[in-house]
């Protein structure tokens, strides 16, 4: 199979914009909770559609009396808030275009953002990002005005709205029609500057509407827009994907909240206690790893390691015809009271499904949050359609695929493996980009850069980035995204880069993972260490050699990961290797480790030999 459809579930108006479905929802049920807020205490105060509605007006007027016309475009820069989320949709009731920008970016990200974006207004979250807005503004004459929430930004906006009357606020909501820009999202960039992707009004309304009124035996509606459904917001609203999270859940019966500091994250999930969550394989990979390691040692670590074998098992049997046998039901049931109650916990105790998407999973832990009862439904989108455009239903999930089209999308795989899509959520062009614009977008197809399959069912299986493919010596196109992902999965690694192209083997660098480390070096009987210190203590390495055996297990002794080196430091977003959605900057890594590479296949002593029994 190289095409598959999923036909769209519902018409949408086209003249209807994002506004539209938040009135929908303020004229069906506005004494419905649409927000929860935390308060200093810890507690959260419930926000109803009518109140979340009249900030959104109140803020708006704010914005129209201080000069905002429809059309101007207006910055948001914070991190994920609940005024992250009414500034959002005041931009909107001003008939003005919001541009995210995130809370990490540079000086110079922003001044490329703010003037490619054409920015006349911006929103910051404190001081620390007013500071990065005025050492670009110098170079930014359109933008006359920056707001900060942290002081009273809310505030000082509805009073000086006071004098704008509601019936302005009415007429400007209704003025955008489908295919009016509704935000500019600039890409992470992995390579080169980053692109700014249009998203119009329609592209979020239907696909919010095909998603939330999906009437199919195949829904994903009950997890994240059916009532009593609740979600707690970690992952950066200047992302698409909690932005469109963030957009049906508003739109539908979901209750929204809000966690600026994931190192607040699980005592915030512990009292929201979400119904479902999103997430991106590292931090999936990070909570088990974490589970693993406070398990400690001893027996407690083989109660861990037995029962996590036990979900993996029992999550495959599901997937066969028979299920799960009676004895593996019973070692499921006493894994579950030792075990798995207390993971749960960990992710609120209400938490029963989440969204994946950002990079493939892997079956192994998509096997074990399912055989705790986490069933995680791993999706694929990009900034370019809106966040989903395939997702993994409930009734028909198969572990290890991106899932089937949402509605009214298409997906075909070219002759080289490429994935294009084509759908109700792709966008149209990139802001002022003619030439990037023509390159994403040839015959009517969005040209993804990735790789991958359907199988004969119509579910995709990503293999990799097309520019990523190494081309071995020996002429083996190898897709390192495999080997990464299993690779990243000991709790000791941080990030994997793998290479060989050109090279007579594949070859990788290694980070180490510094918060991992110290429960690492306790379980292991190791005294504390440095992890400079840790790249050359002989068990740390023993440890990534078996990691790497294991990982080799995976593919052909031709694509096998024969050495590596383990690296100073790590990649992250402050030295430049990450992008704010932890992608590792592939081509740059390349660039400045060359000869870190060149070494890995000299006669010298540089790297770590893998045995291998293929």
């Amino acid at each position: 199979m190289d095409t598959v459809s999923t036909p769209p579930n519902v018409t949408v108006d086209p003249s209807w914009n994002i506004n539209h479905l938040q009135l929908r929802r303020l004229e069906k049920e506005p004494d419905a909770v649409a927000i929860e807020r935390q308060q200093a205490d810890g507690t959260w105060q419930p926000m109803t559609v009518k109140q979340f509605d009249d900030d959104v007006v109140a803020v708006a007027k704010g914005l129209v009396a201080l000069g905002i016309q429809p059309g101007d475009h207006v910055a948001i820069m914070s991190r994920t808030r609940y005024e992250w989320a009414l500034f959002d949709y005041a931009i909107w009731a001003a008939g003005a275009v919001s541009v995210p920008i995130y809370e990490t970016s540079s000086v110079e990200q922003v001044q490329w953002i703010c003037s490619d974006g054409e920015v006349t207004a911006a929103v910051v979250e404190n001081a620390a990002h007013n500071l990065v807005i005025d050492a670009a503004r110098s170079s930014l004459p359109k933008l006359t005005q920056v707001w900060q929430i942290e002081q009273d930004a809310v505030a000082a906006l509805k009073v000086v709205g006071r004098g704008v009357p509601t019936a302005e606020i009415d007429r400007r909501r209704l003025l955008a029609v489908g295919d009016d820009l509704a935000t500019i999202i600039y890409t992470s960039g992995t390579t080169g500057r980053p692109k700014g992707t249009e998203l119009t009004h329609g592209h979020f309304v239907r696909l919010t509407d095909n998603t939330q009124f999906d009437q199919t035996d195949l829904t994903v509606v009950p997890v994240i827009a059916a009532p009593g459904c609740r979600t707690l917001l970690f992952l950066p609203l200047a992302h698409v994907f909690a932005r469109f999270i963030q957009v049906i859940g508003l739109a539908s019966s979901t209750v929204v909240g809000h966690c600026p500091d994931v190192k607040n994250l699980v005592p915030a999930l512990g009292s929201f206690k979400p119904s479902f969550i999103l997430g991106v394989p590292r931090v999936l990979e990070k909570v088990y790893n974490a589970a693993e390691q406070k398990a400690g040692h001893g027996i407690k670590l083989k109660i861990f390691r037995w029962a996590a074998k036990v979900a993996i098992v029992y999550s495959r049997a599901m997937d066969t015809e028979k299920g799960p046998s009676a004895w593996l039901t019973r070692q499921h049931k006493l894994a579950d009271k030792l075990v798995y109650g207390s993971l749960r916990a960990a992710i609120g105790g209400n938490t029963t499904y989440a969204v994946s998407g950002g990079a493939a999973l892997g079956e192994r832990l998509g096997h074990f949050y399912r055989g705790i009862g986490l069933t995680v439904l791993e999706g694929y989108g990009l900034t370019e359609t809106t966040a989903p455009i395939l997702v993994n239903r409930l009734q028909v999930q198969k572990i290890g695929s991106v899932g089937l089209p949402f509605p009214g999308c298409t997906v075909k795989i070219a002759d080289d493996g490429e994935i294009l899509l084509k759908g109700i959520n792709v966008f149209f062009r990139y802001h002022n980009n003619p030439k990037a614009t023509r390159e994403a977008l040839k015959g009517g197809w969005f040209h993804t850069g990735d790789v991958g399959y359907l199988d004969d069912e119509g579910y995709l299986f990503i293999t990799g980035r097309k520019k990523e493919l190494i081309v071995t010596a020996g002429g083996k196109n190898v897709a390192p995204a495999v080997l990464e992902d299993r690779l990243r999965g000991h709790p000791l690694v941080s990030q994997v880069v793998v290479v060989g192209d050109g090279q007579p083997f594949i070859g990788a660098l290694v980070t180490l993972d510094h918060e991992m480390l110290p429960g690492w070096l306790t379980n292991h009987g190791k005294q504390p260490m440095s992890v400079d210190a840790a790249r050359d203590d002989p068990d740390v390495i023993a440890s990534l050699v078996k990691a790497v055996q294991r990982t080799n297990q995976a593919v052909s002794r031709a694509e096998s990961i024969r050495k590596f080196v383990i690296l100073p430091g790590d990649f992250t977003e402050s030295n430049g290797y990450l992008t704010p959605s932890l992608k590792v900057k592939r081509s740059l890594v390349l660039k400045d480790f060359a000869d870190t590479v060149q070494k890995l296949y000299s006669d010298g002593d540089t790297g770590h030999s893998v045995p291998t029994d293929q």
